[in-house]
């Protein structure tokens, strides 16, 4: 619980470039990786203003948040709650999509892998028919269709939890992404053979290693974290077998995977004889991120 002391330190002394500097020592204390850029962002959503608009009140010398909501805030990051849960909000590629506890939260990374379907349907000279396994939040879907509006997108979840901000999101967006309630592994049959672009981010962290960040281990569901055997590839080369009946020859797989299979899963792919052009791609870490394949 916070006290008093804290939560004056969270609240400045009513100048909101002191609360906002004294909210980033306290999250930088707390382990928090980003501490100013989450104190910041938890002030603009205290204020209901943008965080652009922020930066120059600090400068213009604006008055705090309210120090009561903006303590609690602050107080539920340095628990290591995931700034997206608390804001509601998550920034992906161009969009701004609604998160929340039952979904995985996107992160960086895959914008990368977001960027790779892309590139792959808008290499398509035709209207590209692209499906997006283990959507989630709908991040990789939405993106898709707002990057390459002439693609016809497909999603599919099967968490109940994540499956409803999915459908919240494309109703938000108003994006034209055709979402199901689904196992990915069975997902379409009636697009089988036809299919362009087949892009996933599965669960793939092996059983028993246990994420380090706790807002990962703590807050993003079970379901959409392990890939259901040691090496974490079970799901995600079943996902794959899923895909290599969806897509035409010639198709294109894009799947994300953990930074430590970059070897693991190519090799998986291409011992099945399914895929040619197998290779892997890095994100702006540098670590290894995607696999890309082309169906045989």
């Amino acid at each position: 619980m916070p006290t008093e002391e804290t939560t004056d330190a969270a609240s400045g002394a009513g100048d909101l470039g002191a609360a906002v500097r004294a909210a980033a020592t306290r999250l930088s204390e707390a382990g928090v990786p980003s501490p100013e850029h989450d104190a910041l962002a938890l002030a603009a959503h205290v204020l209901g203003r943008p965080v652009g608009e922020l930066r120059t009140a600090m400068v213009l010398g604006a008055s705090a948040p309210d120090p009561t909501a903006y303590a609690r805030l602050v107080e539920h990051r340095a628990d290591r709650v995931p700034l997206q849960h608390l804001t509601g909000r998550a920034a992906f590629r161009r969009l701004e999509l609604s998160v929340g506890p039952g979904v995985f939260t996107p992160r960086p990374e895959t914008e990368v892998v977001a960027g790779l379907a892309i590139e792959a349907a808008l290499a398509v000279d035709a209207e590209p028919v692209v499906v997006d396994l283990c959507t989630g939040s709908g991040a990789i879907a939405l993106a898709i269709a707002d990057e390459v509006p002439r693609a016809t997108v497909h999603a599919v979840e099967l968490g109940e939890d994540a499956h409803a901000w999915a459908a919240r999101n494309v109703a938000d967006t108003g994006l034209d992404v055709t979402l199901v309630h689904g196992d990915a592994t069975t997902a379409f049959p009636e697009l089988d053979g036809t299919v362009d672009v087949v892009v996933s981010n599965p669960p793939y962290i092996p059983v028993g290693m246990v994420p380090v960040d706790p807002e990962v281990r703590d807050h993003d569901p079970e379901l959409a974290l392990y890939g259901g055997s040691e090496d974490g590839l079970a799901i995600p080369l079943a996902v794959a077998a899923r895909a290599a009946v969806l897509l035409r020859p010639g198709g294109v797989l894009v799947m994300e995977h953990a930074d430590s299979q970059g070897a693991l899963l190519p090799a998986a792919l291409e011992r099945t004889g399914q895929w040619v052009d197998v290779r892997d791609e890095r994100d702006l870490t540098g670590r290894p991120r995607a696999t890309v394949a082309v169906r045989a």
